[in-house]
């Protein structure tokens, strides 16, 4: 085990992680776009995909280039993107010590994932690692919560947050303070769906979330039941029935100075 996991992450995404791979959202194909004509990365820049997870993001890169290395702390998570991208170079590392040289890469991107490393240490290793004037990529794929029933189902799962990190506690933004070594360069939106069944992409999806997975079974077991009768509540959907589950995807772009 990489020691700087943050334990609700080691826990829940070591039990969770075949549920994350299925149950989560991808990402939207106009992000990919986006990275193409405003950060002009192309088929021969180096990508470096920063707590990748099962890999959810990779979709996007392998599209822009096939200089794609992907790091994953949580040794579950890692097999699981392993199974469905064996094609690209994937590693078990921290975020505090990548196995990389200086200068290396033209691009990071931490998609669903920089909350769990902003720290210092993570910092100081990106802009090692990235080219003069190189590109930093942050994205959250964040449930659309100005829709009733999915602020109903966030209204639910907050008492249990604790302090686990969160993007929209936006503590992750505390590293980028009285620093010199990255500059903001644009925040921007995409709207974003994920349609399938209820018990799909709502209730498997909720329960791939960190410190849900880290639940005992039956109180996981309960928490589904209490997300079937909100969501029947609000839209007269059943579990079996489809639904189009609405998000908000938030890109912050950095430059290494």
């Amino acid at each position: 085990m990489i020691k700087t996991v943050h334990p609700v992450a080691q826990s829940g995404f070591g039990l969770a992680a075949e549920l994350y791979q299925q149950a989560r959202p991808s990402y939207p194909h106009e992000i990919t776009q986006w990275l193409i004509e405003q950060l002009h990365l192309g088929q021969h820049d180096k990508l470096l995909d920063l707590g990748s997870g099962t890999g959810k993001f990779l979709a996007n890169l392998s599209l822009i280039s096939q200089e794609i290395t992907a790091v994953e702390p949580v040794a579950e998570m890692l097999e699981q993107l392993q199974i469905t991208y064996p094609h690209v170079h994937s590693l078990q590392a921290s975020s505090q010590e990548l196995p990389f040289d200086n200068n290396n890469f033209d691009a990071i991107f931490c998609a669903q994932s920089f909350h769990w490393f902003a720290d210092s240490a993570s910092l100081q290793e990106m802009y090692r690692v990235l080219k003069p004037g190189a590109k930093l990529g942050l994205i959250w794929n964040q449930r659309d919560e100005s829709i009733d029933w999915v602020k109903a189902l966030a209204n639910c799962i907050k008492p249990y947050e604790a302090d686990t990190p969160r993007y929209h506690h936006q503590d992750w933004q505390k590293v980028f303070e009285n620093q010199k070594m990255f500059k903001l360069l644009d925040v921007v939106t995409f709207q974003n769906f994920q349609s399938g069944p209820v018990e799909e992409v709502v209730c498997k999806r909720l329960l791939s979330t960190s410190f849900i997975a880290a639940m005992p079974q039956k109180q996981q077991q309960s928490l589904q039941q209490q997300f079937e009768q909100i969501v029947a509540t609000y839209t007269g959907k059943l579990v079996k029935d489809l639904i189009d589950f609405p998000y908000k995807t938030y890109a912050y772009f950095y430059e290494k100075i």
